[in-house]
């Protein structure tokens, strides 16, 4: 009797050890999903959503526009004045439509950024093409955006179609097309910014 006592109790500590274990390493698992959902993602390919300045862009799609298409000619209406419709000979116009949310832990009003760019692999630059939002529903204004909101808003042309982003236009060269992949760039208002990989 007093031998199996005495095993009794020198069982204890260690249940209590191997217990101790078990809520660490449980502990742990916690933190580590909690740092996954705070992670910024910075990098990313076409319909990966990337975080800039506590919000989140993703490109719904791309791809190129056809002035003598009558969807696409839309999407081209409110070019500036000097800009002619057909690119030529030496460019295409390249349609992204972006879609933002605003996933903020802090819960605060955001504003969108309108600083695009995209590369090739040569280290050419294309900027966006100025477009009148007045004239064309669908162009990208980045307004001010409240917590949990997205752009373009589900209420708008651009955001009740089928695609739900807003639209950055470029020219790009028809040289750069070879040049492929092509990198969307996305500057913050601060000192953040991501790059995406773009489908051609």
């Amino acid at each position: 009797m007093r031998a199996q006592a005495s095993a009794g109790c020198d069982l204890r500590p260690l249940i209590r050890r191997v217990a101790t274990l078990l809520l660490l390493c449980a502990s742990v698992l916690v933190l580590a999903a909690c740092g996954d959902k705070e992670s910024v993602v910075t990098e990313g390919q076409e319909g990966v959503t990337v975080d800039v300045g506590g919000l989140s862009y993703q490109v719904q799609n791309s791809r190129f526009l056809n002035p003598n298409d009558v969807e696409d000619a839309y999407y081209l209406r409110g070019l500036p004045e000097t800009t002619d419709l057909d690119p030529g000979k030496d460019s295409v116009w390249f349609a992204i439509f972006m879609r933002v949310k605003n996933q903020s832990e802090k819960e605060e009003t955001l504003t969108p950024t309108s600083q695009f760019m995209i590369t090739d692999t040569e280290g050419n630059k294309f900027q966006p093409v100025p477009i009148d939002e007045k004239q064309n529903p669908f162009v990208f204004q980045p307004t001010p955006l409240p917590h949990a909101k997205v752009l373009p808003d589900p209420n708008t042309p651009s955001g009740s179609g089928p695609i739900q982003g807003s639209l950055i236009l470029f020219r790009i060269d028809t040289d750069s097309l070879q040049n492929r992949p092509l990198t969307l760039h996305i500057q913050g208002n601060g000192n953040e910014a991501a790059t995406m990989e773009l489908d051609l």
